[in-house]
């Protein structure tokens, strides 16, 4: 087998993770769906009281810090008022709008990080946070907003396990000898192999 060369590896890699990371989210939201609106909003055991309160955190997170990347390197001022993303704390009441707001959020994900270059990955993206600017690089605040999603799936991948919905496996990546198990996943969200792996 030919082995994974990129002239840019770090931000490759960043991308790869953020394909994987939609990836995932597309696996546990199709899991979600399948539960009641009772199911959905029952409290449990968790950070955050029920399955449909962590889906909706993660999603304000994901805008939070999406935008605030998308604004550097659109060369725009940070957001004026950060917190908006935070205005209501379950902005969506059913797996089906969760669905395609998380999709949408992870398609700028992939976007943004299909966009960068090893180079530029040290630039420092600004969030106006009212008692301080938050700055960090790109590659501090992408390695951030993965590993928030991974933490907070993990959550409600728990809780799948008190519901009669199983929990779907997410502990994969993308090795090259298991393309077959994510075939059907990957042509609904209209991707191939060669797409994440160039």
């Amino acid at each position: 087998m030919k082995p994974d060369t990129h002239t840019d590896p770090l931000s490759h890699h960043l991308l790869s993770m953020a394909y994987n990371n939609a990836w995932a989210n597309h696996r546990l939201l199709a899991a979600c769906a399948r539960l009641s609106q009772a199911e959905l909003q029952a409290k449990r055991c968790s950070f955050f009281p029920s399955i449909q309160a962590t889906l909706n955190h993660s999603l304000c997170v994901d805008w939070f810090y999406v935008d605030a990347l998308e604004r550097e390197l659109a060369g725009q001022a940070p957001h004026p008022d950060c917190y908006q993303f935070f205005a209501v704390d379950e902005p969506f009441q059913s797996a089906a709008e969760l669905q395609r707001e998380q999709a949408a959020v992870d398609r700028r994900l992939l976007a943004y990080c299909a966009a960068q270059r090893d180079g530029e990955l040290g630039r420092i993206v600004t969030i106006a946070r009212p008692g301080g600017a938050q700055q960090d690089s790109r590659t501090r605040l992408l390695s951030h907003l993965l590993q928030h999603q991974i933490h907070h799936r993990g959550q409600v991948h728990a809780m799948l396990s008190g519901t009669a919905v199983k929990p779907p496996q997410l502990d994969e990546f993308f090795c090259a000898g298991e393309a077959d198990l994510r075939a059907e996943e990957f042509r609904a969200l209209g991707w191939s192999e060669a797409q994440v792996w160039g």
